[in-house]
């Protein structure tokens, strides 16, 4: 086990969230982001790798491509989550706060089948666990070798695979996993390329089809009793409705063989949010997101 900040980990971290596992999970306390702050010192840069991402742009048709920063700068039409600008990074005390209630030295194997950035791999072996992410494009997976490289011993390396997970799930795995751990694309809330098999580039019908697909895969990979946590949230379709990511994913997990174990809500950090919220409402009549669904399920 690695000491982080001069204490073990897993041993501080119930007493770092306050004796206490609450369903709203609150990133702007101080203490959080101060973790936060040091986890990144390390060097983790999980926004490498993803020059390619780009951001739906489905605001500009309400005219929020008029709404200026203190700069004078367009804020991109990414008005949904007003203040937020370039691609999404992971929060790596949630990976913390994830591995600390699911995992042990017995209980140490994490798949992540839409690996993405570098974060969960890097704090996983960090934290003395064993990660195996799977990731579509080469550029990502070559950029989170190189951060890990960097941050861990050599010998103490995640494993990460390039490939279409809906295939390579398909493989004769000669071991099984303790825990799933992942955030997928968001429909196509960010574009991450134009490759075939892409989730964040395809219609909806065909990236549930494709998203269930490799969550029962990967779900058949758990051990019996083994949980699966999936960071999720919801979007909006062209037409500016909810679509219902975070109800079909419930599902999906179900159809799977999985039970709905918990659910928590992680509030994010408000920044700018606050001050342009109430002009998105006044326009558009919709409250501006500020939090991701973390949900669990259980393996029976």
């Amino acid at each position: 086990m690695n000491n982080l900040f001069g204490e073990e980990v897993i041993k501080s971290t119930y007493k770092f969230f306050d004796n206490n596992y609450l369903s709203i999970i609150n990133t702007n306390k101080f203490d959080w982001q101060n973790r936060k702050r040091m986890y990144l010192k390390l060097g983790i840069k999980s926004e490498l790798g993803r020059n390619e991402v780009s951001f739906f742009e489905r605001y500009k048709t309400l005219g929020y491509d008029n709404l200026k920063n203190k700069s004078g700068k367009n804020n991109g039409g990414l008005m949904d989550n007003p203040g937020n600008r370039g691609a999404s990074v992971f929060d790596p005390v949630l990976c913390e706060l994830i591995y600390s209630m699911h995992l042990d030295k017995s209980k140490n194997q994490i798949l992540d089948p839409f690996a993405g950035g570098s974060v969960r791999g890097i704090i996983a072996h960090y934290l003395g666990f064993n990660y195996t992410g799977i990731e579509l494009r080469q550029e990502q997976v070559d950029s989170n070798r190189e951060q890990s490289l960097s941050i861990l011993d050599i010998a103490n390396q995640p494993q990460w695979y390039v490939g279409d997970s809906n295939k390579l799930l398909d493989n004769n795995w000669n071991k099984q996993f303790d825990l799933l751990f992942t955030c997928p694309p968001y429909f196509n809330l960010e574009v991450y390329s134009d490759l075939e098999n892409d989730l964040s580039n395809m219609d909806y019908v065909s990236f549930l089809a494709c998203y269930e697909s490799i969550i029962k895969k990967s779900c058949n990979l758990l051990k019996s009793g083994a949980y699966a946590c999936i960071v999720i949230q919801e979007i909006r379709d062209k037409n500016e409705n909810l679509i219902g990511l975070v109800p079909d994913t419930i599902n999906a997990f179900k159809k799977a063989g999985m039970n709905y174990y918990n659910e928590m809500i992680l509030q994010k950090v408000i920044a700018s949010k606050a001050l342009l919220s109430r002009r998105f409402f006044e326009k558009s009549k919709k409250i501006t997101r500020h939090h991701e669904n973390v949900l669990i399920f259980r393996k029976p």
